[in-house]
């Protein structure tokens, strides 16, 4: 709980964070909960004790549940998808392991009155691990959008409805009457019986139907489960009219059942209304995961928990207290912010969402320190009435003790939290006033507008435009553009510099979103905003006709590239320091490692993961990389003639990517097409040539892929290569930067690549092997007569290079496939010759070898001495 609370705060810098957020919840929260409480509950009401030793094997059960789940996060966090599918097989394994435990339990036991509960244990403990599976093939996420989100479907049906609802329910059955502190209804066992079996009836139709892609009948089942729920409401409210809900335990109960009805009935018109192609159910998780889950599991814990310690009426009532502290004010809270962050993000806008997310959380939080403050009175007084015990003050307690909490000032919590929860939503207009349409909600129209709408459909495709890429809006209009992601690879969205700024958020492949740019009293302009799509042409304009010259709608957004400043190298300190943390690229080059023979051919596997992270490239300078294998520049790989390369690339970005091996002569239709987030692909090619060869990101804008990081280097030996004594390897490339304005935790700059600058011709900075300093800071090392070679490669995106070492000449140059010079013999055997430069166009490369005379620090440099200064320098230390 407290991680999960920590994440709600920095998720942004955390890779798959909402995928996180909500199984912290429903794995680290609500299943351990229910492994512990339904075997409770199933030993009270089945009236059987196990004996102590049997407790050794369900604490085991525990420890490997949460020892799966955490296998099972890091798999999804860092990508590694054998973990997910061990973490996922492992959480299913132990639930379905306690579902057996308890029916052996109920075997064993007598009959009772309330064993149908622990049959609907049973029931949804071996439903987990169907919704596991399902889990496990949504990791995978090698399929399309309209199975994807069929899967989806069912895995949340499985697990919240199924797994979760049914426990839920099932305990309330017994739990809310006494939580309550009144007697059970006297239809409550025939209502419950029939709510659960019409839940188990919704589950299964919904599931199977959303399998097997029979749409109208997953939202049957929907209907069928809300109207369970209807049943179980009834019943709820019918206990009620003997005691009213006062404190918080039964206030949050009661605000999280009502938020399973409405996330029900949500889903089930989405399904009902929308092809499965289209489904975004992420836009009702947070009904289910805040509204529902949290709710239920933090009422019941502030009940479960005073009651379960026990230690006297004194020491319940004092930890009582703690739990109910300012129930309805946070009720409220949580429940108002909650309702204003599921409304439509159109309507509210993104800062009202912003800050009652904040407030609400918060609020959810406060459980944390109420439970410490809590079991810690509870402590206080049991000790307390252990002291007056043995001083023959009090009499021996009964555990566990009933003790009606104090009765709260309901009007005034609901005043103050209502009132705290509007002030966050009040705020959040305020700040951003044309973001949000909340005061011109039932019509009213803001005083320069019209009162009339202006709506246009646009496509963003693959060929990196948007169709149609502009519109004409009367002045004064509202403007409503609804997008439509064509691209079957890559993610859009679409800004509008009007009013302060609207945008869609990124938008999936085959995803649809609505802008809302508010009412337009200019000329604005539009664009993609994922970076180097905007200077491939993703362009929209809004022309405001009848508008004055003085009516702008334009006020920029920085940070996309074409409006934002370039950095300077002049900028960057290149004396400074490397952070403490910065691991200086080794440029030795590897040997051919070994490798499987098939068909008399080596074969090297080798895997691509591609991702984005944050890398430092110079002194005080981080960018916002996407990366080969989470470092900018790819690995260097190392191969004869006629070996096999299989490379599998794996998209673990959140954008469309590929690779093209330069090395390789393959067509480039299949190998070197743009894959989406989460597909991966095989690209085999044989080594046919020898050299240093590039390999890069071809997707486009290709140069803003290289220059954030997409390329690398494979080195084919030719077959007559001499021996040396030291072997390096360096690739030269440059990148074009703008300053984020953001910093890291010790305080780099973070930057963007400027798509826009390559043209210009005028680089940041240009680097060997990825940074600007390092082999400044650590230089290479040799020894005086030693022979040494250095590979060269000039990645680009656009700068060649001229490659020079101060104070040595090459006695040997070999580039593009052929000897200028081989051991002071030129191409006709002429001998003596020395060259003091390998000339390198962008994408060429080749190897010098030298021997040092003496000792000494020398420079290897790119030669056209702009580029050397913008940091294409390193050293050599010979001894």
């Amino acid at each position: 709980m407290i991680l999960l609370f920590i994440l709600i705060f920095v998720h942004r810098w955390i890779p798959n964070s909402t995928w996180l957020m909500v199984h912290m919840v429903t794995l680290g929260l609500i299943t351990n909960s229910i492994l512990i409480w339904s075997q409770h509950f199933t030993e009270a009401l089945l009236k059987l004790k196990l004996p102590d030793e049997a407790r050794k094997t369900q604490v085991g059960r525990i420890y490997g549940l949460n020892a799966s789940m955490i296998v099972l996060m890091v798999g999804i966090v860092g990508g590694i998808y054998p973990l997910t599918l061990l973490g996922s097989t492992g959480v299913g394994l132990m639930v379905a392991w306690h579902g057996l435990n308890l029916l052996l339990q109920l075997r064993g036991a007598l009959p009772a009155r309330f064993d149908s509960t622990v049959r609907f244990y049973i029931a949804a403990a071996w439903l987990l691990p169907v919704g596991a599976t399902f889990g496990a093939l949504l990791a995978r996420n090698s399929m399309t959008t309209d199975l994807y989100n069929r899967l989806l479907l069912g895995h949340e049906t499985v697990n919240v409805l199924g797994f979760v609802g049914l426990t839920v329910v099932g305990t309330l059955m017994t739990l809310w009457p006494t939580m309550l502190r009144t007697k059970m209804h006297p239809v409550a066992v025939q209502l419950s019986k029939i709510g659960l079996w019409g839940m188990v009836a919704g589950v299964t139709v919904t599931t199977l139907a959303a399998l097997f892609n029979l749409r109208s009948l997953a939202g049957a089942g929907l209907v069928i489960y809300a109207l369970a729920l209807l049943v179980i409401a009834v019943l709820m409210v019918k206990t009620c009219a003997a005691k009213k809900p006062l404190d918080y335990p039964t206030l949050s109960v009661a605000a999280g059942f009502a938020w399973l009805i409405v996330g029900t009935v949500w889903t089930a018109v989405m399904v009902f209304s929308t092809d499965f192609a289209q489904l975004h159910l992420r836009t009702v998780t947070p009904v289910f995961v805040a509204g529902f889950l949290l709710q239920v599991l933090l009422g019941a814990m502030s009940y479960l928990l005073p009651v379960r310690m026990g230690g006297g009426p004194a020491a319940v009532r004092a930890s009582n207290r703690e739990f109910n502290r300012f129930s309805f004010g946070r009720v409220a809270i949580i429940n108002i912010c909650l309702t204003f962050f599921v409304l439509p993000a159109e309507l509210t806008g993104s800062m009202v969402r912003a800050l009652v997310s904040i407030v609400g959380a918060m609020t959810l939080a406060a459980f944390i320190p109420l439970m410490l403050r809590g079991v810690k009175k509870s402590v206080a007084a049991r000790k307390e009435m252990i002291a007056a015990r043995a001083r023959g003050e009090a009499p021996a307690p009964r555990t566990p003790v009933e003790v009606a909490p104090q009765q709260p000032n309901a009007r005034r919590e609901l005043l103050i939290g209502g009132g705290a929860a509007l002030a966050a939503v009040a705020t959040g207009v305020a700040i951003a006033p044309s973001s949000s349409k909340l005061l011109r909600w039932g019509g009213t129209n803001t005083s320069r507008g019209t009162g009339e709408v202006t709506r246009i459909q646009v496509q963003a495709t693959s060929d990196m435009r948007f169709v149609p890429n502009s519109v004409e809006v009367p002045v004064g209009n509202e403007l409503v553009i609804e997008v439509k992601n064509m691209d079957g690879t890559n993610i859009h969205d679409l800004y509008i510099d009007a009013n302060g700024g609207a945008e869609t958020g990124r938008i999936n492949p085959g995803e649809t979103r609505t802008l809302h740019a508010g009412v337009i009293t200019g000329d604005a302009e539009g664009w993609c905003t994922i970076i180097g799509h905007r200077a491939m042409g993703m362009t929209f304009s809004v022309v405001a006709s009848g508008a004055t010259e003085d009516a702008t709608g334009h006020e920029g957004m920085p940070g996309t590239g074409a409006d934002s400043t370039v950095m300077k190298s002049s900028e960057i300190d290149f004396s400074a320091p490397l952070s403490k943390d910065f691991k200086v690229r080794d440029a030795t080059l590897a040997p051919v490692e070994s490798a499987e023979i098939q068909d008399g051919a080596r074969v090297h596997r080798i895997t691509f993961d591609v991702s984005e992270t944050e890398q430092e490239i110079a002194p005080g300078i981080t960018i916002n990389s996407w990366t080969f294998t989470d470092s900018y520049m790819g690995p260097v790989l190392h191969g004869k003639l006629g070996d096999i390369f299989e490379i599998t690339l794996k998209n673990n970005a959140t954008m469309g990517h590929s690779v093209d091996f330069h090395a390789g002569m393959v067509s480039p239709n299949e190998n070197m097409r743009t894959i989406a987030p989460g597909e991966e692909l095989v690209y085999r090619f044989e080594a046919t040539g020898s050299g240093i060869w590039l390999y890069h990101c071809s997707t486009m804008p290709m140069s803003t892929h290289i220059a954030a990081g997409m390329f690398g280097a494979v080195i084919i030996d030719p077959v007559s290569l001499s021996t040396v004594d030291r072997e390096f390897v360096v690739v030269q490339n440059e990148t074009y930067l703008t300053d984020t304005g953001k910093s890291t935790a010790d305080g780099n700059k973070i930057v963007d690549v400027a798509p826009d600058a390559v043209a210009d011709g005028v680089p940041t900075l240009t680097m060997w092997n990825g940074h600007a300093t390092q082999y400044v800071a650590e230089p290479l090392q040799a020894r005086v007569g030693e022979k040494v070679r250095m590979w060269v490669l000039a990645a680009g995106p656009s700068q060649g290079c001229s490659f020079h070492v101060v104070g040595s000449q090459f006695h040997t140059v070999y580039k593009e496939g052929a000897y200028l010079l081989r051991d002071a013999q030129d191409a006709f055997g002429n001998d003596g010759g020395h060259a003091q430069s390998l000339d390198l166009a962008s994408a060429q490369g080749g190897f010098v070898e030298m021997e040092f005379r003496e000792v000494g620090t020398y420079s290897f440099v790119n030669h056209s001495f702009a580029e050397m200064e913008r940091g294409a320098r390193g050293l050599i230390e010979v001894r």
